[in-house]
């Protein structure tokens, strides 16, 4: 047995229970076939039936926060939105000119982040990836590689690039990750087998403000700021941030200000494990 194997046999590990989603695809595609045997002269409108659900499976794959394929954490759980939490998470790291910079600004406020990381960069800058959870934050998995073509793999493409990550995280940090973002957020109907087998648990975003791209700190400060309530899970990045006409990293002129915002509104930052129950 083989280390992602032993991911997959973990007892924690709960059974697939395909989302309706799903099922309705499994369902339309025996249909189709159905119909094309029993009346072949109308395989025209079984073609077009089949690419219609295709062009909606790529659809609901290409919008991050749908939870058509999968549960997907959006918001967090009910008991902490009563409880005014807020998660901070942060993307594409660990990066060295930024990461420290950023754990530092945590530190001045007391705020617990959440860091997905790339396993490839985790290899890279493993003292700094041990850093984050020294200082108090959680590790998640953010793919092995951060490949563009992370959502045309099938389900063994996918456990063998999310399980790589996953025993690099644990080899680096000694803390098994139990979240995992997708590149970009794209995903196909198979990730959430992959990883159901693997036991994580999909997290998406409520607000992010494009800070990879956007090079105004105001337009990224403002779209922040006005998603911050309870139950909100930010997305930043220390990982190719985009930087301001002065040349600093975005999250580093954003992010002290975005705290100070979540702390005079009565918020609290809690890291997503620590919302699970």
């Amino acid at each position: 047995m083989n280390d992602i194997e032993q991911l997959m046999s973990h007892p924690a590990q709960t059974s697939w229970r395909p989302p309706p989603l799903v099922i309705a695809t499994l369902a339309l595609h025996l249909l189709a076939l159905l119909a094309f045997i029993v009346y072949p002269d109308q395989w025209l409108w079984a073609l077009w039936a089949v690419l219609a659900n295709h062009i909606l499976l790529t659809a609901v794959g290409l919008w991050p926060r749908s939870h058509w394929l999968g549960p997907n954490w959006t918001h967090l759980p009910p008991a902490s939105v009563a409880r005014n939490e807020i998660a901070l998470t942060i993307d594409d790291g660990p990066e060295p000119g930024v990461t420290p910079q950023v754990l530092d600004i945590l530190d001045r406020y007391g705020v617990k982040a959440t860091f997905f990381c790339i396993g490839r960069k985790a290899l890279q800058h493993p003292d700094l990836c041990r850093e984050i959870v020294q200082r108090g934050h959680a590790v998640e998995n953010h793919s092995q590689r951060h490949w563009h073509n992370f959502s045309l793999k099938g389900t063994n493409g996918l456990i063998e690039e999310i399980g790589t990550a996953q025993q690099t995280f644990i080899a680096v940090t000694g803390q098994p990750p139990r979240f995992f973002r997708a590149p970009a957020g794209l995903r196909n109907l198979f990730l959430d087998h992959a990883l159901t087998r693997l036991g994580l648990q999909l997290a998406s975003w409520s607000v992010r403000a494009f800070d990879t791209a956007v090079s105004n700190p105001v337009r990224v400060r403002t779209t922040l700021t006005n998603g911050l309530q309870p139950g909100a899970i930010l997305l930043l990045h220390d990982g190719n941030a985009a930087r301001t006409a002065d040349d600093i990293p975005m999250i580093i002129e954003v992010l002290p200000s975005i705290i100070e915002s979540a702390q005079a509104s009565g918020l609290h930052f809690v890291r997503l494990r620590d919302a699970i129950h």
